[in-house]
């Protein structure tokens, strides 16, 4: 980002302390991440408070700072109330000064839902990025401080601005919209994820239509057929509408029809569009990434991308973010196990979709033994107890040999399945590791799953670094 920290002090506004200077590096909330130029975001926080990061950030080579203190402080800064809300201001204040700019074509679309925003945030930026200069979020860094920071990273010559945007309680997504309002807004569907911050469905979806009705006036909206309370959304906003359909209804502006997995469960679908009818093959693993490539081939679509380049930018796709359905071999003494990594997070919807590839790679390799390292599911609320004992019925429909449950939240989940299968609960991934060892034997089928805090990834990550290490 290049400014100067007065013309950031009057937009903002923001009381400026010391002299004028010229911002030419990016914009940090790390004090390890500051480079020559950089302004240095000092954030307080639960754990630490950025303010006691300034002396390494102005190290590294910040040139100026965004404070909530009044200092003294070594480089000029700007003193505000909240640093949160100042770093999405400087966002929203830089994306406006790229949009007024001649000849700007620089279109920002935000991407919400309770499953997949990832997924498809990764699969839109590779077919945008096939075409024009696209930046997009890195990983799920997706709430009031990672969509800001993705923004940011933004130049004069980017054509696309790819924002995932999260939201664990009402008024998240019309906060971020209220500093970036999008040119297209993707919704994916409306499950049960975070229902501990919303309390009822009905809240959650009126929460992800946020994003809907934060959209500029001519923006765009790309809206899940299958899910009505995502179909419902259309009245949000008075601009253009188009419809995907996993399910391939009639009704839908781009579908899906004659859905193939492969041994793996890799699928493959004709997308339909119009007229026009191809096959496309996905590298990604699980039949519900269908409805998440649709989302970004429609959005691809809306956005003037030329069929034939999003079917063939579809097939060469690839899965970015980690931990998720990343299956790969690890290697033991004698064999190996048959791994499935999608152990970033997840909620019902994602456990019953990662659920259903592990069954379906269990067809393929029938003698091999099927395991789930499930771990809590956490931000439930109220019904968190009930929808882990669902998960529990659904690893049993899944015809899991052996599941192992980790974290408090889970207890319910084994309760359902003690009795009927080989399972153990424990508290840490440490010991699910150990359980592993004991009762999978190789040619093993494994999942891996659980929400981020349950640290069910950290297995994924030491049985990959056995693969890398071989």
């Amino acid at each position: 980002m290049r400014y100067s920290l007065a013309a950031l002090a009057q937009a903002l506004p923001a009381e400026l302390l010391g002299n004028d200077v010229q911002i030419d590096g990016p914009v940090v909330t790390d004090s390890r991440e500051a480079k020559p130029g950089s302004l240095y975001v000092a954030r307080p926080g639960e754990q630490a408070d950025g303010h006691d990061y300034i002396p390494a950030a102005v190290k590294a080579g910040a040139v100026a700072l965004v404070v909530e203190k009044p200092g003294p402080w070594p480089v000029p800064a700007l003193l505000v109330e909240d640093s949160t809300k100042a770093l999405a201001q400087i966002a929203g204040t830089y994306i406006d000064s790229l949009r007024s700019a001649p000849n700007s074509q620089l279109q920002v679309i935000g991407i919400t839902g309770s499953a997949g925003k990832t997924t498809t945030k990764d699969l839109l930026a590779q077919i945008l990025a096939s075409q024009a200069p696209t930046v997009s979020n890195l990983r799920s860094f997706n709430n009031e401080v990672g969509m800001p920071l993705t923004a940011l990273k933004a130049e004069p010559e980017t054509r696309f601005l790819v924002l995932e945007m999260g939201a664990d309680a009402p008024g998240n997504l019309k906060y971020l919209t209220s500093f970036i309002a999008p040119d297209a807004a993707v919704e994916l569907l409306v499950g049960t994820a975070h229902l501990g911050g919303f309390g009822s469905r009905e809240v959650l979806a009126q929460t992800k239509a946020e994003l809907v009705a934060g959209l500029r006036p001519q923006g765009v909206k790309i809206l899940n057929y299958d899910d009505l309370a995502v179909r419902q959304m259309a009245a949000a906003h008075e601009g253009p509408t188009w419809y995907f359909s996993a399910q391939g209804a009639a009704e839908a502006t781009v579908r899906a029809n004659g859905i193939e997995l492969d041994e793996i469960g890799r699928p493959s679908f004709e997308l339909c569009y119009e007229e026009q009818n191809a096959r496309v093959q996905l590298s990604l693993v699980g039949e519900h990434h269908v409805a998440n490539a649709l989302a970004a081939a429609t959005t691809a679509l809306a956005l003037a991308v030329p069929y034939e380049q999003v079917v063939a930018a579809l097939g060469l796709s690839q899965a970015i973010s980690p931990h998720r359905m990343h299956v790969f071999a690890a290697p033991l003494e004698k064999g190996q196990w048959t791994v499935i990594d999608d152990a970033y997070n997840a909620n019902p919807d994602s456990m019953k979709a990662a659920l259903t590839a592990l069954a379906h790679l269990g067809q393929s390799q029938p003698e091999a033994t099927r395991v789930a390292v499930l771990g809590q599911m956490l931000e439930l609320g109220p019904q968190s107890a009930e929808l882990h004992r669902q998960v529990g019925e659904q690893a049993l429909a899944a015809q899991v040999h052996v599941i192992i449950t980790v974290g408090p939240e889970a207890e319910p989940l084994h309760d359902v399945v003690k009795d009927k299968t080989q399972a153990w609960h424990c508290e840490t991934p440490a010991d699910a590791r150990k359980l592993l060892d004991k009762y999978a034997p190789a040619g093993a089928l494994i999942l891996l799953k659980g929400s981020n805090g349950s640290r069910v990834y950290e297995i994924a990550d030491e049985l990959l670094q056995g693969v890398n290490e071989k």
